[in-house]
């Protein structure tokens, strides 16, 4: 499904995935989560850029997915 927006609206929306991704790897490395509330902290990352990008959701699991998993695994020291 093509983009509906603008160029500037689709690099907007871009860098506001973005932030929203360094925020919550900032949240799970700095914060005092449980596994849990990091592990429902970065499904809701993923609902927002699938409904923000519906047609990329393989793009983002190929990105955001390994550097979310290195941060947990980092965080709470899992294998």
């Amino acid at each position: 499904m093509p983009s509906m927006l603008s160029p500037e609206e689709d690099r907007r929306a871009a860098r506001r995935l973005q932030r929203l991704v360094d925020f919550a790897l900032a949240v799970i490395r700095q914060g005092r989560l449980s596994l849990d509330e990091a592990h429902r902290l970065v499904e809701g990352v993923r609902r927002f850029a699938y409904r923000e990008y519906p047609d990329k959701k393989e793009t983002f699991e190929l990105i955001y997915t390994p550097r979310f998993r290195r941060a947990v695994v980092e965080k709470y020291g899992l294998q």
